[in-house]
């Protein structure tokens, strides 16, 4: 007697779960059809594209520093400025000078060429 009442109680249960899965395929199958219907074509924003500002090499902010002052600036100056140390300011400065892009105006000072 059991054994049949636990039978029955399963084959409810797995007629209750049938039920479940058919409502559920019923409703995929309606959202399916929400998804597939055509929508209006809509006007799109055209994003205008944000133009990339390329960063500014250590030569750049250097000369670019050294360009403003009339009268000349020192390295030390440029150091502090820049926040480079001794070495990469002094190779910049050298470079640059024999590049012709500044000119030694006294002892230590450099400005632009005009």
């Amino acid at each position: 007697m059991i054994i049949k009442k636990d039978l029955l109680a399963i084959s409810k249960d797995l007629k209750k779960i049938i039920q479940k899965t058919d409502r559920l395929i019923l409703d995929f199958g309606k959202i399916e059809k929400q998804k597939v219907k055509p929508t209006k074509a809509r006007a799109t924003k055209k994003v205008l594209a944000k133009k990339k500002t390329a960063k500014l090499t250590a030569t750049d902010q250097v000369l670019r520093i050294i360009m403003k002052r009339k009268r000349g600036i020192d390295t030390s100056t440029l150091m502090h400025k820049t926040g480079f140390d001794e070495r990469k300011v002094r190779n910049i400065v050298f470079k640059a000078s024999k590049e012709g892009k500044i000119q030694r105006v006294g002892r230590g000072l450099y400005a632009g060429i005009k």
